[in-house]
């Protein structure tokens, strides 16, 4: 296997699928990967935000738009 990136890649785009996940992505949300042992410590989405709003609300200076969509 040579691991020397090439100079131009050729993709087929008539054989790509829709992304299954974008049609639950919300309009201006974030996709954000957390790390194994951190997502093990949530139920699920819902849970992450509700931890990441608590947060919000101890940061100073914090965008009013965050306040907004709480």
């Amino acid at each position: 296997m040579n691991d020397e990136l090439r100079d131009e890649y050729t993709f087929d785009y008539s054989k790509a699928k829709p992304n299954r996940f974008a049609t639950a992505m919300k309009k201006g949300g974030r996709l954000v990967v957390l790390d194994p042992e951190v997502a093990a410590a949530f139920e699920g989405s819902g849970a992450v935000n509700a931890v990441l709003r608590a947060l919000l609300q101890t940061m100073p200076g914090r965008p009013a738009s965050a306040e907004a969509k709480a």
